[in-house]
């Protein structure tokens, strides 16, 4: 491709046009896309937005929103800001006698883990909630909001990717990139999770954002130097605050722009680096000194001292030097087009070579230095994703605006079609079996309903690990403070008999291990692996982790009558099917023999 063949691809691919219009002509926001003549009062679409400017981001949101509400409960990675959150919201940043009252009151006193957390997440999660507090029916919906908004946060991130996508490779890359990355699962899923690693997402994604937008301009000019110092000032903040082993990502990132774009160590790296590396540290010190009731700390500092530098975090499981390559970033992009065809073409092509390799170069030493370390998690490295997905649009675009011209290209547009619609198949197979792995969420919520009319009663509920890690947060102590929920954990507690008497209720893994008298009132199942033989002919091929009302129920039902008459009359028995097993027991005590005969 020549040079002028180049520019000509490229003014048709961004849409280049003289749309320039008097500042004051119009009034109303560009987001919708729609604008209002003052003079005609008329509305009409604004000129520098695309038609198709809100449905990237009404995809994602939908699609985080799906995730969310599909699997409303949490697990154990995400307890320790979701507590937070909920103590910030319940009782406040306590000023006044905030020794007595963190101890007296917050989660993280009790359960503390074993290294200290940011406060910083679930304080500003709090403070953006506490307005809608008011609007919420209930704490689990309270719980909700307050992911909402999480998901908002990174559903705007990647709404900058997709915007500086459009303007690195054009606005068809653009659209790409939106349904590449909404029709991947962890992404998706975990958006709304309280993760560190989803707080430091939305950092990183946005500095992302303006990462591709200076790599595909000129280098040298004033604006590309303002983004080079935001992009590696928000990196910075990341690092510092939320998630240590971005640090790897910042200095690749740093190195490369130093030596490929020339950025100026005195002008750009040095005063972006140390404004990050003061705002950050006076952030988390402050905040989680206070709430940690440690002076000073820095949490970030002591996970990575603790995981790290002592190696800890190998007692939580090791992995090959591979695993990221092999198992995680293929998992995580999930659809193998991405990484099989698209990326190799946007790196083989001309015109979209330079600006991948701008890219993806720094998210590669990243991850091949972070495989180094012996423990590994594909959260680990999911900042990456976005910047993988990216370059992934540029070669999906490339097959498809040619698809007018050649058969291999048409042939390749169905594909890539194809794999989108697999992709989001698989997307959705996987957010269900994942709605079957919170038992303890489903449990409480299961006691809560059956024991409606003691509500206001005082009661007392012995919640056990697995109910814990497994979806019950404050959040969903939905009696509380007429209720009292215990988390027990002390081995001593546990085999002394007067221990068991204080409560009514339990949730437990194993009833053996509770002591006394007891009747198991409720089973809760959770997923147990898929079969393709089910075991009896009322068997329920496709079950729920709660029973579906409605249009869903009546649909569900009939895809259960289908499968059994096509099991008895065609297959043989053999069809596709989810497995369930046992995995937390609801116990009543029982009432005292000579109690039950009066």
């Amino acid at each position: 491709m020549s040079v002028s063949q180049y520019h000509t691809w490229r003014a048709l691919e961004i849409g280049a046009t003289d749309w320039r219009l008097p500042r004051n002509t119009w009034t109303m926001s560009k987001i919708f896309g729609l604008l209002k003549n003052p003079t005609t009062n008329k509305t009409m679409p604004h000129p520098n937005v695309p038609p198709d400017s809100t449905w990237p981001a009404l995809l994602l949101l939908a699609t985080m929103t799906l995730h969310l509400y599909s699997a409303p409960y949490t697990k154990v990675e995400e307890s320790f800001n979701m507590q937070a959150t909920h103590d910030i919201l319940s009782y406040g940043v306590p000023w006044a006698n905030s020794s007595a009252i963190i101890a007296d009151k917050f989660d993280h006193v009790a359960f503390p883990g074993s290294v200290p957390r940011t406060f910083v997440g679930a304080l500003l999660l709090a403070g953006l909630a506490t307005p809608l507090k008011a609007l919420s029916p209930s704490p689990a919906a309270l719980q909700n909001l307050v992911r909402m908004i999480l998901a908002l946060a990174n559903a705007g991130a990647l709404l900058s990717v997709k915007t500086a996508v459009d303007t690195a490779y054009g606005r068809t890359a653009g659209k790409w990139f939106t349904l590449l990355q909404a029709t991947q699962f962890h992404v998706m899923f975990y958006a709304s999770r309280t993760l560190p690693n989803m707080f430091a997402f939305a950092l990183t994604t946005c500095a992302l954002g303006t990462l591709i937008k200076l790599k595909a301009a000129n280098a040298k000019s004033p604006r590309s130097a303002k983004r080079r110092r935001l992009a590696l000032y928000l990196l910075t903040i990341a690092g510092v605050i939320f998630r240590s082993e971005i640090a790897i990502l910042l200095a690749a990132e740093t190195v490369y722009l130093y030596l490929r774009h020339h950025a100026s160590l005195t002008k750009e790296i040095f005063p972006a680096g140390a404004a990050g590396l003061v705002l950050g540290l006076v952030t988390t010190v402050s905040i989680d000194s206070f709430f940690w009731q440690q002076y000073p700390l820095w949490p970030e500092w002591t996970g990575f001292y603790y995981n790290t530098l002592l190696g800890k975090s190998s007692e939580w499981g090791t992995e090959p030097l591979h695993y990221y390559f092999l198992n995680a970033l293929p998992r995580l992009l999930l659809n193998p087009a991405t990484y099989l065809i698209c990326i190799p073409l946007a790196f083989t092509t001309k015109a979209t070579q330079k600006t991948s390799q701008d890219i993806l170069v720094p998210h590669m030493v990243f991850i091949t230095i972070y495989s180094l370390l012996p423990h590994k998690e594909w959260r680990f490295i999911i900042y990456s994703v976005p910047a993988l997905t990216a370059v992934a649009s540029a070669g999906a675009a490339w097959i498809w605006s040619r698809r007018a011209k050649s058969t291999l290209y048409r042939v390749g547009s169905a594909l890539l079609v194809m794999s989108v619609a697999a992709s989001f198949a698989a997307s959705m197979a996987l957010l269900y079996i994942s709605h079957l792995n919170y038992p303890g969420g489903t449990a409480l919520a299961q006691l809560h309903d059956m024991t409606a009319s003691q509500r206001n009663q005082a009661v007392s509920v012995h919640l056990d690990n697995l109910a814990c890690q497994t979806g019950v947060t404050r959040f969903q102590q939905l009696h509380d403070p007429s209720w009292t929920y215990d988390k027990t954990e002390a081995e001593a507690n546990l085999l002394d008999p007067m221990f068991w008497q204080q409560f009514d209720y339990v949730l437990t893994e194993n009833p053996s291990r509770v002591i006394g008298s007891w009747e198991p009132i409720a089973t809760q199942q959770g997923y147990a692996g898929v079969t393709l033989r089910p075991a009896g002919a009322q068997t329920d091929v496709l079950p729920f982790a709660t029973q579906l009302g409605g249009v869903l129920g009546k649909a569900h039902s009939a895809y259960n009558s289908m499968t059994r008459v096509l099991r008895r009359k065609v297959t043989r028995g053999y069809w596709p099917a989810v497995k369930l097993e046992p995995k937390l027991y609801v116990l009543r005590k029982e009432a005292p023999l000579a109690a039950a005969h009066t």
